[in-house]
Order: C-alpha cells, then sequence, then structure tokens
C-alpha cells in the first residue's frame, strides 16, 4: 500500500454545523447528507466540537416521551452546543494517514474532522473513508 496523506482520503468539503443550531437541525443536516459527524464551529467557522449521530438520537430521545405539562418542544429543544463532544481530535490535511488511523484506534472514534491552519474543517475522515481505500487498493472498489 502506497504512503497516503489525510487529504488523500477525507471527504470534503468538510460539512459543519454552528454550535447555535438545534439538534434537530442538525439531525436533518445529517440526513440530508448521509453523514454520520458533525464538525461543530463558532461565527468564525472554526471548530470547537463534534457531534455523532448518536449523540444525536440520544438527545432527541428525550422529546419521544409526550408530557402534556411540558412546554413547547421548540422552546426546550437543545443547541448543538449542549451536545458536542469536546475537545476533538483533529488532523491537518498532510498528517500521514498511519497518524490518522493510529489515533482513531487509540481513542476508540469513527471518525476525525481535517483542519486547516485556522482550524477551519476542510474534511472528515471516517471509518468509511478507510474501508473505501482499501476497497481500491486490493481492486474491488
Amino acid at each position: 500500500m502506497r504512503s497516503y496523506l489525510a487529504r488523500d482520503v477525507m471527504t470534503s468539503p468538510a460539512v459543519s454545523v454552528r454550535w447555535d443550531a438545534t439538534v434537530l437541525e442538525a439531525s436533518a443536516l445529517m440526513e440530508e447528507k448521509d453523514i454520520r459527524r458533525l464538525p461543530v464551529v463558532d461565527e468564525d467557522d472554526i471548530l470547537i466540537g463534534i457531534i455523532s449521530d448518536g449523540d444525536v438520537r440520544e438527545a432527541l430521545s428525550i422529546y419521544n416521551v409526550t408530557n402534556p405539562y411540558a412546554p413547547d418542544q421548540d422552546e426546550i429543544l437543545l443547541a448543538v452546543d449542549e451536545i458536542m463532544s469536546t475537545p476533538v481530535f483533529v488532523v491537518g490535511p498532510e498528517e500521514h494517514l498511519r497518524t490518522v488511523v493510529q489515533l482513531m484506534l487509540e481513542h476508540k472514534i469513527g471518525g476525525v474532522p481535517v483542519i486547516d491552519d485556522h482550524r477551519h474543517p476542510v474534511g472528515v475522515i471516517t471509518e468509511s473513508d478507510l474501508f473505501r481505500l482499501m476497497l481500491e487498493e486490493w481492486g474491488e472498489a
């Protein structure tokens, strides 16, 4: 297998969500883009966290219980910054893929944002990206 860099494998451009979006908005974006991880950015598009589909499912599950005394769900729906994971393990586009895989294994995470020098997300590397690369290398893609 040849030596790959993060930029060779990442899915880009990165699809991200602002910190003040609702969990419902994040869920809709993930479904629309068919992705399982969303980098969370501030007003300047700087990475500040990450959410997964599991985080979103867990947050939305509390709203599945009907309570006649609860206020309108739109008023109590959590914002993304309330469920995001921090700190975020990240890599740069020039990082060797071996280092990326080691980072994912060591921290038991399914993906990492790829950021530029200003901490702006430029892509994401997930297990699926790695599996696609393996298939390409094996000549079965």
